[in-house]
């Protein structure tokens, strides 16, 4: 949004955990929706009639704030197992496992996944968990590093069911099409802050799927969170794969330098105050 040139009038950070009064670990949903919405009803409440307003970090104060208050339903409870300090990371990963949802990835599907920064690699431990055919496209090293110690496989292999963008340019998506295989679908993870252009010809011909996700919300019973939550628990090495940097508040300039340089090794640099 920075390097976009956005207007900013609040500010940033929809990734965030910390601790209640009484001591308890939390992630925070970063979601003040309205709850009375068709939409909220629905339980698609991401898509609710104040957005973006109701988007901490994106349309509100979010968690780089020097204080943040946060309804009740924000709260998303933690195993003991996983530290506050890991738990920014529930975040992205409920936008992988509310994209899988809405894509009916099954256990018989191969998945392909392009990019290999923090969301795409959400996206390959949360389809690890579903398929064990999952490749990652990325462009450097220590990314493909943290997919192999995920489980994925580096690129081949055979014409992927569900092929997920979270690149997010021109070259990703014209890449995702030619991994799919025909009847396949495509899933745009990916944030396309300069629009898209969609390689409609081969994508008919392919009679290719695509499939569009929005942050996180409800798929049944369950909130996205809350799965989420229970797969960073599942996997102890998500943490160490994905954060490569730490630093304090105060140093949130050199953070946001640090975690513009992929090539330099970043993936997930957490500020922590």
């Amino acid at each position: 949004m920075l390097d976009a040139g956005y207007d900013l009038p609040f500010t940033l950070g929809h990734e965030l955990a910390g601790v209640t009064p009484n001591g308890t670990p939390v992630a925070i949903e970063p979601l003040a929706y309205c709850g009375h919405c068709q939409c909220c009803i629905e339980g698609r409440y991401n898509l609710c009639l104040r957005s973006p307003g109701h988007i901490m970090g994106v349309g509100r104060d979010g968690g780089m704030a020097e204080e943040l208050l946060v309804p009740p339903h924000a709260l998303v409870p933690l195993a003991s197992s996983v530290r506050v300090e890991d738990a920014c990371l529930v975040e992205p990963l409920s936008v992988a496992v509310r994209g899988l949802g809405l894509a009916r990835l099954n256990p018989s599907h191969t998945v392909a996944v392009i990019g290999g920064g923090s969301i795409g690699l959400c996206a390959v431990a949360a389809a690890r968990e579903i398929t064990p055919r999952v490749h990652l496209y990325a462009r450097h090293d220590p990314q493909r590093q943290a997919g192999e110690q995920l489980g994925a496989v580096l690129e081949g292999g055979d014409e992927a069911h569900l092929v997920i963008d979270c690149a997010g340019t021109g070259e990703s998506i014209a890449q995702a099409v030619n991994l799919a295989r025909p009847g396949g679908t495509i899933l745009l993870l990916a944030t396309y802050w300069q629009g898209l252009e969609l390689p409609a010809v081969e994508m008919s011909l392919k009679e290719l799927q695509l499939v569009t996700s929005m942050a996180q919300a409800r798929q049944g019973l369950a909130r996205d969170v809350d799965l989420a939550a229970t797969l960073l628990a599942r996997q102890p090495r998500l943490a160490s794969a994905l954060i490569t940097h730490r630093l304090p508040l105060d140093a949130a300039e050199e953070a946001f330098a640090v975690a513009r340089n992929r090539q330099a090794g970043a993936i997930k640099v957490v500020l922590q105050p």
